[in-house]
This record gives C-alpha cells, structure tokens and sequence, in this order.
C-alpha cells in the first residue's frame, strides 16, 4: 500500500484523535473524577456507560437526519456539537449533569465516523479506499498512544477538566480543517430508513449484533477499570497509569493493523471468530496475573491488540449485512459496538460495587466475549465469501 498516493484530507484523522481521546480519557482520570465528586469508583464509570448509550442513541438517528444534506456541512455539525457538550462536560459541577452531558457528547461520535468512512473512501482514488478509511480510524490508536496519555498526566497534576476543555478546542480545529479541506460532495443515495430496517431487524441479522453489541464488551469491561485494576491490585502508582494507557494505545495500534491485514488475506468471518477467541482468553489471563506487574504490562499490550484487531474484519462483515445503505452499516457497527462499551463498563463496575474485587471485569469480559462468540459461529459460512468480495 502506498499510502503517500492517497489523497486524503487530514481533517478526519484529527477527527479521529478529538473523539478517541473523549472516549478513552476518563479510563486514566476514574479515580481523580471519583475523588473530585466524592462518589465511588463504579458510580464514576457510569460516566463511560452514558457516553457509550449516547453514541448507540446517535450514530443512526444523525445518520438519517443528515442523509439527505451535503456530507461536509454534516460532519461540521458534528464536530461543533462534540466542541460543545465536551466544553459543558469540562465546566460541569454535579454528578447528574456530568452524566447527561456525557450522554450528550457521545452523539455524534459514531455519526461522524460512520459518515467520515463513506465521505473518506469516496475521496480516495480507486483501490485505495480502505487505506483512506484506516488513516481515520487511526485517528483513535493516535489517541490513545499519544494524546490520551498526555491527557491522563495533565488531569492528574492540574485538574481532570482541563483535558475535556482541550477536547472542546481540538473538535474546533477540527470543524474547521473540514470546512479548509474537505471539498463539497453530495449525498450518496441509499436504502431508505424503512428498506435498512427490513435487514436490521430480520433473524439473520442478530448475530452480527450478538458479536457487536456484547462480544466487544469484553474489551470496555476490561479497559474501563485498568486504572483501579493497576494501581489497586497490581501495585502500580498512580502516576503510572499514564504510561499504562501508553502501552494499550500501542497494542491497539498494532491490532488496528494487524486486524487489516488479516481480513485482507482471509475470510473475514475467520478472524473475527479467531480474535474473540484471543480476546476471551486475553482478559481472563489479565485477572489471573494481575498481581504481577511484568505479566500486566505485557499483558495490557497484547490485550489491545487482541481487541482492535477485530475492527476492520467486522466493520467488513457489518456492510455486508446491510446491503444497499453503507453509511448506515458504518452507523450500525459504531452504534452496536457502544452497546458493548456501556454493557462492559457498567457490568465491570457491577463487579466491583457488589464486591468481587477490581479484577472482577475481566472475568465478566470473558464472559461477553463467549456470548459474542457463539454469535459467530451462528452466522453461515456464506457471509465469509460475501464479506471477501466487498473491499469496501
């Protein structure tokens, strides 16, 4: 792949990092928003769930509501509305605020990923599409090795809010590299809202959302209590976290990668299968070693790994689902995929509020994982052929 030919503007990928950073910041800064509100831990983490429902409440109702608009003044809309609920969540003093803004953050988060895919692989030249697609989504493994670290560092030593006011800025610069970059394109005609409902809805369907919607819980559960889970049972200090966070961003780069690849070379269906059996087994090892700090560092990058390798092969099984509305799929796979995010954080944060200790979550995780499993064995072997015939 000779990515240096693909023409590509850069406004997504920093798009990318702004929503990547919203979404994984509050793993790192649990303990210090706890602190601050003088709530628990597990109370904190419903924080990560609000935000998780807002993108599954989002991702398809923007979608549709802007379907029929110019894609660019779209994802403006987009990215000022993240600017704006990311400032209030920043400003925010009570609890149930914080978490209906949270809620209100995560809105357009999959809208803009599942229109920026479709507004990305159209602006790329031919064959090159997916390329132009993985530079965005690189976007949040950027995030999460670089800014999300640095953002964990600064909340601990200055304040938590200052981070999600950094947010606020970058959505704006944002917004406006789309406007500088991003040329006008039209809407591209789709399956209507009652055709894409016929597809989501019918039996054949449900698989795909067992593995999306409750299999990738496994990855929330585990991550969302990483901090506690290090610094409570591993032994680490808190101003180790940061670098922790570093190490699963790094892993989740190379998954990202790597999860390309292999969909590249074989049946989709294969490396999904695969990688939720990796996953299952990855963050039941990470509470069965997590008393030991070289093991849990290890472990934390492989765990990364694991777990966004599955991104590319599902996004690639998810299109073939919803034959006919592609940006809807790509609406689909962010919104189910936060389903998992909400069920993982608040099932982990159960765990641990009803006592079973912080190592808790990744057992519930594994649990997720083999549900989101036994979904993919139910899909037919058909899928493996379809989804390996569309590069898009």
């Amino acid at each position: 792949m000779q990515s240096s030919s693909v023409r590509y503007p850069i406004a997504l990928f920093l798009g990318g990092i702004a929503i990547g950073v919203a979404e994984f910041l509050p793993v790192g800064l649990l303990p210090d928003i706890a602190r601050s509100l003088g709530i628990s831990i597990p109370d904190a983490g419903h924080l990560l769930s609000s935000y998780a429902i807002g993108v599954v409440v989002g991702a398809p109702v923007l979608v549709a509501l802007g379907s029929r608009m110019p894609p660019k003044r779209v994802l403006i809309a987009f990215m000022l509305l993240f600017a704006l609920f990311n400032g209030l969540f920043a400003l925010a003093s009570s609890y149930p605020v914080l978490v209906a803004v949270r809620f209100l953050a995560g809105l357009p988060h999959g809208a803009f990923f599942a229109l920026g895919a479709i507004v990305a692989s159209r602006l790329a030249p031919r064959g090159q599409q997916a390329a132009a697609v993985a530079i965005m989504f690189a976007g949040l493994t950027a995030a999460n090795v670089v800014f999300v670290p640095v953002g964990t560092y600064v909340g601990h030593v200055l304040s938590w809010r200052l981070p999600f006011a950094m947010v606020s800025v970058l959505a704006l610069v944002t917004a406006w590299a789309i406007h500088a970059q991003i040329p006008a394109i039209r809407a591209l005609p789709e399956s209507g809202i009652a055709a894409t409902l016929r597809h989501v809805t019918a039996p054949s369907f449900w698989p795909f959302v067992g593995i999306s919607a409750i299999g990738t819980g496994g990855l929330y559960a585990w991550i969302s209590y990483i901090a506690p889970l290090a610094t409570e049972v591993t032994g680490f200090a808190r101003s180790d976290v940061g670098l922790i966070m570093i190490l699963a961003g790094l892993g989740m780069a190379a998954g990202n990668w790597l999860g390309g690849w292999l969909a590249d070379r074989y049946p989709a269906l294969h490396v999904v299968r695969a990688t939720l059996m990796a996953m299952m087994v990855s963050v039941s090892l990470v509470a069965a070693v997590s008393q030991y700090r070289a093991a849990t560092l290890a472990l934390t990058f492989v765990t990364g790994a694991v777990a966004f390798s599955i991104i590319a092969p599902l996004q690639m099984l998810m299109l073939e689902a919803v034959p006919g509305s592609k940006s809807m799929a790509s609406a689909l796979m962010q919104s189910t995929s936060n389903v998992g995010n909400a069920l993982g954080a608040y099932l982990g944060g159960l765990g641990i509020a009803l006592g079973y200790g912080f190592a808790s979550p990744e057992y519930i995780g594994a649990a997720l994982v083999s549900i989101g499993l036994l979904s993919a064995f139910l899909i037919r072997g058909d899928r493996e052929i379809a989804a390996c015939t569309d590069p898009t």
